[in-house]
């Protein structure tokens, strides 16, 4: 099987106008099939603030209300995917916009009630691959932004980290996949005052002494809950590092493991 990489970056690296146009370089340069996906929580965060809406996270996810996923809708789906589908273009990398919803893509549910309501979040039911297959074979590049559709015509914040583990395990079945979560640490870090300091494994059993430890917490919780899943699900590898990560091996970075 082809190998697939599938690489997602956060906020962070898509606020930093020369780190993401560094990173969107260097992914053009890409010869395997490949798949971007991003978030952008901090740009959708400070609009929202803006236009006097405060945003509200709990355990690093966000309440999203009917304001908010408009504010989402804008920001992740129109702006920021597609200054990062131009920025590809110009590195000659053919790439196509997706929410979603573009071409049946992702669908989800409305994450039910219960301590928490989330409001208009979304949980992933079912991966089509169809489109994302003849897209690859003819390199070109899908672009996933963090939003999903409900199949009846409602849109749905969904975690970006979420949505690129959801894809490995998917497409793992026609490509041997490795999965990057690209942000601006080296990996996951056991002192994160120290950049040096790496955890270079983690499997399920370092998972729970880690977070028992409270060296993993709040937003890299559901961060490190997926990409433990997509390793048990059939993903050839996994990887949490800095944006040169997934193009020079040499370089350190957190590695999953069953």
């Amino acid at each position: 099987m082809k190998t697939l990489k599938i690489i997602k970056i956060g906020g962070n690296i898509i606020n930093n106008e020369t780190l993401l146009n560094s990173f969107l370089h260097d992914f053009s340069e890409l010869d395997a099939p490949k798949i971007l996906v991003h978030g952008g929580g901090r740009s959708a965060s400070e609009i929202s603030e803006k236009m006097g809406i405060t945003p509200k996270m709990v355990d690093g996810r966000r309440i999203t209300d009917a304001k908010t996923l408009d504010i989402i809708t804008m920001v992740y789906g129109g702006k920021i995917n597609k200054n990062i589908v131009a920025k590809l273009q110009s590195y000659d990398c053919n790439s196509v916009g997706f929410s979603g919803a573009d071409g049946n893509t992702i669908v989800s549910v409305k994450r039910p009630v219960k301590e928490i309501n989330y409001g208009f979040v979304g949980d992933i039911t079912n991966v089509n691959t169809e489109v994302l297959d003849i897209l690859l074979q003819h390199k070109i590049a899908p672009v996933f932004c963090a939003i999903t559709h409900d199949k009846n015509g409602q849109l749905l914040n969904t975690n970006a980290d979420t949505i690129a583990s959801e894809l490995a395990v998917a497409l793992s079945k026609s490509y041997n996949v490795s999965l990057y979560y690209c942000f601006e640490k080296n990996g996951v870090l056991e002192n994160i005052n120290d950049d040096n300091s790496v955890i270079e494994k983690i499997n399920f059993t370092t998972f729970d002494s880690l977070k028992n430890k409270g060296i993993i917490n709040e937003g890299m919780l559901p961060k490190i809950q997926n990409c433990l899943q997509a390793i048990k699900n059939g993903v050839t590898s996994v990887h949490i590092g800095a944006p040169k990560m997934p193009f020079n091996s040499t370089i350190k970075c957190t590695t999953f493991q069953q």
